[in-house]
């Protein structure tokens, strides 16, 4: 299998010569965690048997947050703890899209316009949820994710959410529930979103940079009733919540400076390639790397770690409101997955365990003083 960090090894010396200072910082920190990844130069974990002495040494992955070898598994966990607090009832996933006008102002304002993003959307949700026309329930719960790339590894901002089918009356107490089929209209999102993004770039002294006949335009907002087959929607959205663009598993070939991948044209299921030159595949991936500490999926409401009603009680509410049973069982907690590989001993075929761990040529973890690990193993 081809892999992203031996393109980024092979080419990347080139793509930095070529475009210099113009490199944001960002995009060069990921760029040596990739190259470095799983080396030498990352670190090394040493893992022993008890009862032959035989050992293996493994080499660290570098932890990038944008590294497709560190993020994998840190999906199938995110979608373990999820799962555990889903509620009964319907969902909805809500899309917001970025018009294709402001995608170039997007790229070059990320922090500023991914926050308002965040929040516009997420106020325009909570406030159509509150309308007694639609729903009525003031202290909804939701979360959302931030995608910037297409399929093709294009630039195409937008945000995913996952909305529980109602929310709670702070008034009553109770749960308030929305239509089955039907939660808020796309046609009073799109509004509502176009509105407080529009408040907010002003408020941030960037409304001049953005054409004017972008507010004049509809803003794209795709409502999709997922009744409850939460399951699949979290199943979609997992794999993005972790890692950037494009997995290993879609390089088709790398040969004579050009990266074939393949990709699945949205609303079909006839996969096609792309081939690109080494560096535009380079400079593509590098623009949905992250601005410093951005943390792209955010939690509203009742499912913030701050609300004060816990998830056990809506659920509560949520079965309440539904069957009119008092009766509640609590949804299965799913045990995380563990983050550390396990080796059998080559010689007598037992478990192997990890002893120690270097970094820069000096120890950072021992078994027999645990509180000094400060890597994660790869």
């Amino acid at each position: 299998m081809h892999k992203i960090a031996d393109i980024f090894r092979h080419y990347a010396p080139a793509y930095l010569q070529k475009f210099g200072d113009a490199i944001p910082s960002e995009h060069r920190k990921v760029i040596h965690a990739m190259v470095n990844c799983r080396t030498p130069n990352s670190g090394v974990a040493v893992f022993g048997c008890k009862h032959c002495c035989d050992k293996k040494l493994v080499f660290l992955g570098c932890g990038n947050r944008h590294c497709p070898n560190c993020q994998q598994d840190k999906s199938q966990q995110w979608l373990n703890r999820t799962m555990g607090n889903v509620l009964p009832g319907p969902h909805f996933m809500i899309t917001f899209t970025v018009p294709s006008e402001l995608r170039r102002f997007f790229r070059g304002n990320q922090k500023a316009t991914y926050n308002a993003l965040f929040k516009a959307s997420s106020d325009a949700l909570k406030d159509a949820i509150a309308n007694p026309k639609y729903c009525g329930a003031d202290l909804p719960g939701f979360f959302g994710v931030l995608h910037t790339w297409t399929r093709q590894l294009e630039y195409h901002p937008h945000m995913h959410y996952v909305v529980p089918g109602g929310g709670l009356n702070r008034n009553s107490g109770l749960w308030q529930k929305s239509q089955a089929e039907y939660c808020v209209p796309e046609r009073v999102l799109s509004a509502l979103v176009k509105a407080k993004f529009r408040d907010l770039m002003m408020q941030a002294g960037l409304l001049n940079q953005i054409p004017k006949h972008v507010w004049r335009r509809t803003w794209v907002v795709d409502a999709q009733a997922v009744g409850n087959n939460t399951q699949g929607v979290l199943n979609y959205l997992a794999p993005y919540v972790f890692r950037v663009a494009i997995s290993d598993s879609r390089i088709v070939s790398v040969q004579n400076d050009l990266v074939t991948f393949k990709y699945t044209p949205s609303g079909t299921k006839d996969t096609k390639l792309l081939t690109l030159h080494a560096s535009e595949f380079i400079r593509r991936f590098l623009q949905h790397v992250l601005p410093t500490g951005f943390m792209k999926i955010r939690y509203y409401g009742f499912m913030s770690p701050g609300c004060p009603v816990s998830s056990i009680e809506v659920a509560a509410m949520v079965q309440l409101a539904n069957s009119q049973s008092s009766v509640f069982t609590p949804p299965p907690v799913l045990l995380s997955l563990s983050q550390r590989p396990t080796f059998k001993c080559p010689c007598c075929g037992k478990d192997m365990q990890l002893q120690q761990i270097w970094k820069k040529n000096r120890p950072v973890y021992t078994s027999t003083n645990q509180t000094r690990l400060h890597c994660r193993i790869e």
